[in-house]
């Protein structure tokens, strides 16, 4: 049975602090238009990509003067915050979803709160599941740990909101990931990686 060995929120912010990531829907946006993604936190800048009038969910790295950095394609721009509305994820939950990978061997590592953690190394034979438990701290994880185990496997992890590079593209990320997996056979070992935040 899938249980969980413990959950230690190592640090928290003080309320009225801004925290970042979190996540943002576009609103005020008209729906046959689009919210431009520009290469500078300026209107005159070039455009690197857009977001859809009515998208949610949207991960926001950083602020700087009103604009957002955001993650598009495979790299990042600054989209303006004045058309962006803090996204609900919902009382009943204790925190966003969490998507993590990294390299060298790639691996990815989705955190569902209060229900899953699966970790898969590609090309490996299979995920190691656990539970993990997460709890949220105004908006994003900023310094916690999990272990949770499944049959023989135990993994433990260190999240914490700091920049963070998968070493392959532009993209931002402002969470990072360390994980140790244990009992898990092929899958054993330690794994350094960065996180994004998911609505969903």
């Amino acid at each position: 049975m899938i249980r969980v060995l413990a959950l230690l929120l190592l640090c928290a912010a003080p309320a009225a602090a801004e925290v970042w990531p979190q996540l943002y829907d576009v609103t005020g946006v008209a729906a046959d238009d689009v919210l431009n993604i520009r290469a500078e936190p300026d209107a005159g800048a070039p455009i690197l990509g857009t977001l859809a009038p009515d998208a949610r969910g949207v991960e926001v790295i950083a602020e700087e003067n009103g604009w957002g950095l955001v993650n598009t394609g495979e790299g990042a721009g600054w989209t303006s915050l004045r058309y962006l509305a803090l996204h609900d994820i919902g009382p009943a939950l204790l925190a966003p979803r969490l998507s993590c990978g990294g390299t060298e061997p790639f691996w990815d590592l989705d955190l569902v709160p209060g229900e899953t953690a699966q970790f898969d190394l590609f090309g490996d034979k299979g995920p190691v599941h656990a539970a993990s438990g997460l709890q949220r701290a105004y908006g994003t994880p900023i310094g916690m740990a999990f272990t949770a185990t499944s049959g023989a496997a135990r993994m433990t992890g260190m999240i914490e909101a700091r920049d963070c590079s998968d070493g392959m593209s532009d993209r931002v990320y402002g969470i990072s990931l360390g994980l140790l997996v244990e009992g898990a056979g092929d899958n054993s070992g330690h794994y350094m990686g960065c996180c994004s935040l998911q609505a969903d």
